[in-house]
């Protein structure tokens, strides 16, 4: 016959480890938040999104992933242009800038209309650079701005204007304007493929 205490023992269940049940339901937690804090971001920044695109009068944000997509289907088409070497508009004229440039484009088809232009595009990014000084091409800012100059500029051959469009409310009649459909040029983005200052 057993004794009490040893049929005690029998009876109780093996001892679980409470440690890791608490590292269990931590990992649970943890995941559980994670999600829920990713939710939240995706939500605000899909929000967002749609909210800039209403205040612009473009279609809602729920429209452009799938404009997007279609877009992807091709792949990016590149065009370098030669390395440019250009005197930098510093004091003294003694500073120099190495300047390559790749042009994105549209489409095969874009990139053949660039390079009919391609001798014009090249002359007004030279003579853009040689306005600029060092200070402005070594700053982040700087570099930033010259991308859009030139992107302003590689539009001019194919109907865009080489002028910043600057609108002053106060001469301008209060009628209510238009908004006009944004002309795709067949230049679409400006690449640094070396740049040094001398």
């Amino acid at each position: 016959m057993a004794t009490k205490p040893e049929e005690a023992d029998a009876a109780k269940p093996p001892p679980k480890s409470k440690k890791k049940l608490i590292i269990i339901i931590a990992a649970v937690l943890l995941l559980v938040l994670g999600g829920g804090g990713a939710f939240l971001y995706i939500s605000k920044q899909k929000a967002a999104a749609a909210a800039l695109a209403e205040e612009e009068g473009g279609e809602p944000a729920a429209h452009a992933p799938a404009a997007a997509h279609g877009a992807d289907k091709s792949p990016p088409v590149y065009l370098p242009m030669d390395n440019m070497v250009v005197n930098l508009a510093d004091p003294g004229g003694e500073r120099v800038a190495q300047v390559g440039i790749t042009l994105q484009v549209i489409d095969a088809h874009a990139s053949d209309s660039v390079k009919a232009y391609m001798p014009t595009i090249r002359s007004s990014v030279l003579m853009l650079l040689s306005l600029k000084t060092s200070e402005e091409l070594l700053s982040a800012e700087g570099k930033q701005k010259l991308i859009e100059d030139i992107l302003r500029e590689t539009s001019v051959p194919f109907g865009g204007s080489s002028e910043e469009e600057v609108v002053d409310e106060a001469t301008t009649p209060k009628k209510k304007a238009k908004k006009k459909a944004p002309v795709q040029y067949p230049v679409v983005g400006v690449l640094f493929s070396s740049l040094i200052v001398q």
